[in-house]
């Protein structure tokens, strides 16, 4: 069986400046891909100054022995933020070299398919959202969390046209099988206020290309409001308030989820679906939100949240529960392919978050076989692991913060 040799972390920060990409190599030439995202440099001093003590000469398809050890470590000295995102990257690049040694999709060693194709959804940002290329925000670093910027005009800049062009966007996305679209016609209002006010103006502005949408193509596709926890309870009940005009399929991080009993009260008092939350991390939290009776829709982040295995994990939580999941991705490629391989893998995830913006500009300068979206759909990969692979010209000596733990020079790159 395949044991760990080595471990290298690359930021491909000429793409994604906060993005790292994580490749653990085997004796037997197997390498498996993970990332995770926000705070590049934290992730891969976590990695190569601690886990890799753990991980180096270890069998990689003991999965859960490793998660395991790991995040009891990561708990032993606070809640751990950072040590989930680096512990989600390896469990995922783990993942990845049991499918390759099994020689199948790592969907069908979850315990193979319950849905054959995913529905989709896409997040209405540009080719820079989250990007190097970002805008500020405000004057705020465009590298803060959560700030979504609004773009400019151009091919697939959809948070521009999202408030500027909405209805050409959404017949855009009806014509290609898209059936739901996420937007943040709010946010700008939030960045001024601070999330405390919103007049009856800035409503109504913010109101106006959902309107449009509804005009342009009624119900054919389903409305995702992204609030981004930039409001307290009294404007977000202002916003649902108005909200309820344009049926919104769920009203998404609208409130910070750091009080769940906030957040419980909200959803009983809007009378709106809520989504919540990529921001939480770990089963504890979830578990808290689930037994509040917090959310209609669980939103889990694989690359965040504790990789495929707590992602799994979570699913089936939400499932106990009957409410059901849908996977986040706004970052890099294997958040999506992660989320998807779960996905197939489960009856109870019922959408998974695509940016088409990213996927028709850069993840062709990240992996080397794209997802295959087919009418609003994502099809599984039949390849073995996760499906696709990094490129290994991003993982060159002295480049993009490139390192190494372990015997690399053994197995060439």
């Amino acid at each position: 069986m395949p044991k760990i040799t080595a471990i290298e972390t690359t930021v491909p920060a000429n793409i994604m400046t906060n993005l790292i990409l994580v490749r653990i190599h085997t004796d037997d030439g197997f390498i498996g891909c993970g990332e995770t995202y926000y705070t590049p440099r934290a992730i891969e001093a976590l990695i190569h100054d601690w886990m890799a003590e753990r991980l180096i000469g270890q069998e990689a398809t003991d999965i859960e022995s490793h998660w395991r050890f790991l995040y009891e470590r990561c708990t032993a000295f606070g809640y751990p933020g950072a040590e989930l995102r680096a512990l989600s990257a390896l469990d995922v690049a783990l993942w990845d070299i049991l499918g390759q040694a099994c020689g199948q999709p790592v969907w069908k060693l979850l315990g193979g398919c319950t849905q054959d194709r995913v529905r989709i959804y896409n997040t209405c940002g540009g080719p820079g959202y989250g990007t190097l290329q970002q805008e500020p925000v405000h004057g705020k670093h465009p590298g803060w969390p959560g700030y979504g910027d609004e773009g400019q005009s151009g091919p697939l800049q959809d948070n521009w046209s999202s408030i500027h062009a909405p209805g050409d966007l959404a017949e855009e996305l009806v014509a290609e099988g898209i059936t739901g679209m996420k937007m943040w016609p709010f946010d700008r209002y939030a960045h001024r206020s601070g999330g405390l006010y919103l007049s009856a103006a800035d409503i109504e502005a913010g109101m106006k290309p959902l309107r449009e949408i509804r005009d342009r193509v009624g119900d054919q596709i389903e409305i995702m409001i992204e609030g981004h926890a930039f409001f307290q309870l009294p404007s977000a009940l202002q916003l649902a308030r108005a909200l309820k005009e344009i049926r919104p399929f769920w009203l998404e991080d609208v409130l910070r989820v750091d009080n769940v009993e906030t957040l419980a009260d909200f959803r009983r008092q809007s009378g709106l679906p809520i989504a919540a939350s990529e921001m939480l991390l770990g089963r504890p939290a979830y578990l808290s939100l689930l037994q509040a009776q917090a959310a209609d829709y669980v939103m889990v982040d694989p690359t965040w949240s504790g990789g495929i295995s707590e992602t799994r994990r979570i699913v089936d939580l939400a499932q106990s529960f009957n409410v059901p999941v849908t996977m986040h991705d706004c970052t890099g490629p294997l958040t999506m392919y992660s989320g998807l391989h779960c996905a197939v893998a489960s009856g109870n995830v019922v959408l998974q978050e695509t940016v088409r913006a990213h996927i028709r500009t850069f993840y062709e300068q990240l992996i080397d076989r794209q997802p295959v979206i087919e009418d609003g759909f994502l099809v599984p990969p039949a390849d073995s692991g996760l499906g696709t692979t990094f490129l290994p010209e991003l993982f060159q000596s002295g480049h993009n913060h490139h390192r190494v733990s372990g015997r690399l020079q053994e197995l060439g790159s």
